[in-house]
């Protein structure tokens, strides 16, 4: 009897394989997209459609936003826009901007494409949109216009929320419509090095370095997307884009964008 009652007791206590299952925390979804701009041929497609997040390849599109701007003369290189106390609280990396002082648009530009800096990310969101709130619904909007149907915008930086998602094939879609649109702003996607008030910061990819042709870039993590990037790089007779997403570290992240682009 008491071993009877042994049994029945871890039975009851023991938690069965689906509880666990569902305890288990699932990934980020590893997708790839590669595409060749000329001929706009798909060349390669890993899980391109899957839902995922944009972590901050989202600064793409706050700078096509801030790139129009400029394009438009809404503001200059030398605007200086207000840093809020809602932009100086934002979490790493940043530039620890303080509330009441100006950053200028100038410095922006490398601040987001090198230092991929959040606190920047919403003094450019609140100087266009007023809000970051608002500035994400034109983020979003310009999306639906250059055909992004799944990608959703809740904030500039990139940062966790769980609404802002989007897919390889449609990051790629970005890029590539940045680089069309703003060729005289496409240049700051290769910058390896920024320098402000004293302090060098450094390009988060290797792959500006290591991989041939590739002239434009960005980098991108959070917890629940892993490492991405998007890049672009020359080739002969054409200009390749393409997208990685999911990587487990920077390194495979790089290693794994580097070798698809070098298949084409």
């Amino acid at each position: 009897k008491r071993l009877l009652l042994v049994l029945l007791v871890a039975l009851v206590y023991q938690p069965s394989e689906g509880f666990c299952a569902k305890k288990k925390r699932k990934g980020p979804v590893y997708a790839a997209f590669i595409l060749d701009d000329y001929t706009g041929k798909v060349l390669h497609k890993t899980n391109a459609d899957n839902i995922t997040y944009p972590a901050s390849l989202t600064k793409v599109m706050t700078l096509y936003l801030l790139f129009d701007a400029l394009k438009k003369k809404k503001v200059t290189m030398n605007t200086k826009m207000k840093v809020s106390r809602h932009a100086s609280n934002q979490k790493p990396g940043k530039l620890w901007l303080k509330p009441g002082s100006t950053f200028k648009v100038r410095d922006a530009l490398l601040a987001l494409t090198v230092r991929s800096a959040n606190d920047v990310s919403v003094v450019v969101a609140e100087h266009l949109g007023k809000t970051e709130k608002k500035f994400a619904t034109m983020m979003t909007k310009k999306a639906r216009e250059l055909g992004m149907k799944r990608t959703i915008f809740k904030n500039a930086s990139g940062m966790p929320n769980r609404r802002q998602v989007t897919t390889a094939r449609e990051m790629a879609t970005m890029f590539r419509a940045l680089h069309r649109h703003f060729p005289a702003y496409y240049r700051y996607f290769k910058h390896k090095f920024f320098n402000y008030k004293g302090h060098q910061h450094r390009a988060h990819t290797r792959i500006l370095k290591t991989c041939h042709g590739v002239d434009g870039a960005k980098t991108g993590f959070i917890n629940a997307s892993g490492f991405n990037l998007v890049a672009s790089a020359k080739r002969k007779n054409t200009r390749i884009f393409a997208v990685v997403l999911g990587g487990h570290t920077s390194r495979w992240r790089d290693k794994r964008i580097e070798n698809l682009i070098n298949k084409y």
